[in-house]
C-alpha cells in the first residue's frame, strides 16, 4: 500500500482539496466499513485501518465525494 501523505493528497485532489469535505467522508465511510460495509478496494478490514481504507477508496475513484445529502 502506498503512504498514507501519498494516499491523502490523491484524495485530496478528487476533493478539490476540501480538506474538511475529505475528512467527513472519510469518517463517514470508516463507520460504514466498522459496521460491516464491503471494502470497495482490495483491502482486508481486519487488518486495514478503516479509515485507510476509506481514504483509498476516494483516492482511487470508487467513492465518490459531493456536498450534496
Amino acid at each position: 500500500m502506498i503512504r498514507t501523505e501519498q494516499l491523502t493528497a490523491k484524495a485530496l485532489e478528487r476533493v478539490d482539496y476540501d480538506k474538511y469535505l475529505l475528512a467527513k467522508a472519510v469518517g463517514k465511510r470508516a463507520e460504514e466499513i466498522a459496521n460491516g460495509a464491503a471494502p470497495l478496494v482490495d483491502a482486508d478490514p481486519k487488518t486495514v485501518k478503516h479509515t485507510d481504507i476509506a481514504l483509498l477508496e476516494i483516492a482511487e475513484g470508487k467513492l465518490h465525494v459531493s456536498l450534496e445529502g
